[in-house]
């Protein structure tokens, strides 16, 4: 009898686990779904409405990311692990309420939680100078190309003061609400056009 091996097994459990997540993924409702998700217009319609979710889910939100100089939207960050994780989204940046430009992302971890899970990921550059040094870059990288600070809420569930003076806050979002405790560090963010 033949045994395949520990990564081969590893390989398909992540393959099998992000088909099951990306049958749950939450997604706008409306004309958007009839678009490939792909495509530029679909990924608009998602990052609408992981905004107004964030939102009406963080008090403070909409004036962190209105005060801000540019919030890049990661909807639908798809992941699973069984030893060796990935992760994989595809997103947009707006500047002045506009898309500037399209992005994926990309992580890798080790960990032994095994399955498949769907976050949204939010980076606010509250900073004109941390904007361009990203818009700049080819290939961006949490904690290597720059340092991102999770959001921080008070005891009102209000965003936190302080996190208005970083130059770059993320917030992670699961179908249930914030994810306490979330690291971005690793991130890879690269331009796309969808």
């Amino acid at each position: 009898m033949h045994v395949a091996p520990f990564h081969l097994l590893a390989a398909a459990a992540i393959a099998a686990s992000l088909a099951v997540t990306g049958c749950t993924v939450t997604r706008p409702s409306g004309a958007a779904n009839d678009i490939p998700a792909s495509s530029a217009s679909a990924i608009d319609a998602q990052v609408d409405a992981s905004l107004a979710r964030l939102y009406d889910t963080v008090a403070g939100s909409r004036a962190l990311v209105a005060g801000a100089q540019g919030v890049l939207v990661f909807p639908s960050v798809v992941g699973g692990s069984f030893g060796i994780g990935a992760d994989y989204g595809r997103g947009a940046l707006r500047s002045g309420g506009r898309t500037q430009s399209y992005y994926s992302t990309t992580a890798g971890s080790i960990g032994f939680q095994a399955g498949a899970q769907s976050k949204a990921v939010f980076y606010v550059f509250t900073s004109r100078e941390a904007l361009d040094k990203f818009r700049q870059s080819r290939g961006w990288t949490v904690g290597v190309d720059a340092t991102v600070a999770l959001a921080r809420y008070g005891a009102n569930g209000v965003v936190d003061s302080s996190t208005f003076r970083q130059p770059v806050v993320a917030f992670v979002m699961t179908n249930v609400g914030l994810e306490a405790g979330a690291s971005v560090q690793g991130a890879k963010v690269t331009e796309i056009r969808p």
